[in-house]
This record gives C-alpha cells, sequence and structure tokens, in this order.
C-alpha cells in the first residue's frame, strides 16, 4: 500500500512540479532530497533504501513555489501549505509510534525539498520577468516588414 501511495503522489506532485521547473531540475530535486534523506535516515534505521524521501522532497520544492495549490487531503480540499504541515506533524507523531514507515525520511526529504524550493522559487521569478516592448519599436517594425 504504500508504494502505491508514493506512485500516486511522485505522479500527481511529481508532474505538477515537473511541468514547473522542467525534467532536468525536477530529476535532481527528486535524485538529490532521495539521497539526502536516505542518508538522513540510515542513521536512525537499520536499513533505509526507498523513494518516499524523495516524493517528501518532490512535495517540499512544491510548497515553496506553489503554496496555495489546491490538494484534497484528509478528505478535504485545502492549500497544499496546509497538507504539508499536517502531513509533517503526523510524521513527527510516526516517530515516536513503532511501524514500518521511514517517518525520519519522510521529514528529510520534506526539509531538503523545502530547501531546494527556495532556490528554484527564486530561479522560477527570474523565468517569469515581463519582457515590455515599446509600441514605437512594433510600428517601426510593422511599417518596415508589412507594407
Amino acid at each position: 500500500m504504500h508504494i502505491l501511495y508514493n506512485m500516486l503522489a511522485l505522479g500527481i506532485f511529481g508532474s505538477i512540479l515537473e511541468n514547473i521547473i522542467g525534467s532536468k531540475k525536477f530529476l535532481l530535486t527528486f535524485l538529490g532530497a532521495g539521497i539526502l534523506a536516505n542518508l538522513i535516515a540510515f542513521n536512525f534505521y537499520p536499513s533505509s533504501l526507498g523513494a518516499s524521501g524523495a516524493i517528501y522532497g518532490v512535495i517540499g520544492a512544491l510548497i515553496i513555489i506553489r503554496p496555495t495549490l489546491s490538494v484534497w487531503a484528509f478528505g478535504f480540499p485545502m492549500p497544499l501549505f496546509l497538507a504539508g504541515i499536517l502531513w509533517a506533524a503526523g510524521d513527527t507523531l510516526g516517530i515516536f509510534i513503532p511501524s514500518n514507515v521511514g517517518n525520519i525520511a519522510h521529514l528529510s526529504g520534506l526539509a531538503v525539498g523545502l530547501i531546494i524550493g527556495l532556490f528554484l522559487r527564486d530561479w522560477t521569478k527570474k523565468q517569469k520577468q515581463i519582457v515590455q516592448i515599446n509600441e514605437n519599436e512594433i510600428r517601426n517594425w510593422e511599417n518596415s516588414w508589412m507594407h
């Protein structure tokens, strides 16, 4: 079931993030968050290898870039930043409840994703700069090429 949730989350959040930042930056975000989350979690669990930290990294980056993105979580529509807070709270509680879930990997991936998201947010803002063209330049071009 955990793998199914991971695949669903990656399909939804991954496709949104990849569409915003592009495939190369998405892959770096996914791999970077996954590797760092597993390196951190390895210190707390006898074995730690999985994609959950990478997926939480994708979610963390998306929280920074599109915090008000509406998602369906816990049976309600809510902004992504609120869903992220609730998921983080659940994983924090999960640290103290024995299970086979790598809560520390989730939280580590989320933290790494939030940090990556800060850099990506600045990059996406630079990409959206408005280009202003002088109306006289357009008229001169029209006169030169359209007559």
